[in-house]
C-alpha cells in the first residue's frame, strides 16, 4: 500500500473526489446516516490516504489545533469495505498518530469514536474522556491520546 499525506491545497481533483466518495459511501450510504459529510473542515486538515494502485483503500484526516477543537484531532477514519479485516485500520490510525506527533508534539489528540469502535481505539492508545452521546443518530464517545513527538 502506498501512503500519501497532503494538505488540502495539494490534493488533485481526482484525489479529493476519491476521498469524498469513500467517506460518503461509508459514513452516509453504508451506515444509513444522512448528515453533512462535507463539513467545511477539510481545508484545515492534513489528508492521509492509503492507495492500492488507483484505489483509495483507507483514509483519515488530521485537523490542526484550533481548527475545530483546541487540540489537534484525527477524524474521518475509514477503510474501504473490500479492504477491511486486513489490519489496515490499525496501520492507518498509527500513521495518523505519527502525523500528529511530528506536526504538533506532545499534546493531546482528540478523536470522536463511534461507540462500537471504542475498544479498537483504546487498543491504539486512546482513552475515553466522555460518556456516550448521539452524533447524527450514531452513538459516539470522545477519546484522547497524548502522542510523543520525535520519539
Amino acid at each position: 500500500m502506498k501512503w500519501t499525506l497532503k494538505k488540502y491545497s495539494e490534493l488533485t481533483a481526482d484525489e479529493l473526489y476519491e476521498i469524498l466518495k469513500l467517506r460518503v459511501d461509508v459514513f452516509v450510504v453504508e451506515q444509513a446516516c444522512p448528515y453533512p459529510e462535507i463539513d467545511g473542515h477539510d481545508p484545515a486538515a492534513l489528508h492521509l490516504a492509503g492507495w492500492e494502485g488507483d484505489t483509495l483503500a483507507a483514509y483519515a484526516r488530521v485537523l490542526m489545533p484550533g481548527a475545530v477543537h483546541p487540540d489537534p484531532a484525527i477524524g474521518r477514519v475509514v477503510v474501504r469495505k473490500s479492504h477491511r479485516g486486513k489490519g489496515i485500520a490499525r496501520v492507518l490510525v498509527e500513521r495518523a498518530k505519527e502525523v500528529a506527533a511530528e506536526r504538533y508534539g506532545d499534546i493531546p489528540v482528540r478523536l470522536s469514536a463511534q461507540y462500537h469502535l471504542k475498544d479498537f481505539y483504546a487498543s491504539c492508545g486512546f482513552r475515553e474522556v466522555s460518556g456516550p452521546y448521539d452524533e447524527d443518530g450514531i452513538p459516539h464517545v470522545d477519546m484522547r491520546l497524548v502522542v510523543s513527538g520525535g520519539e
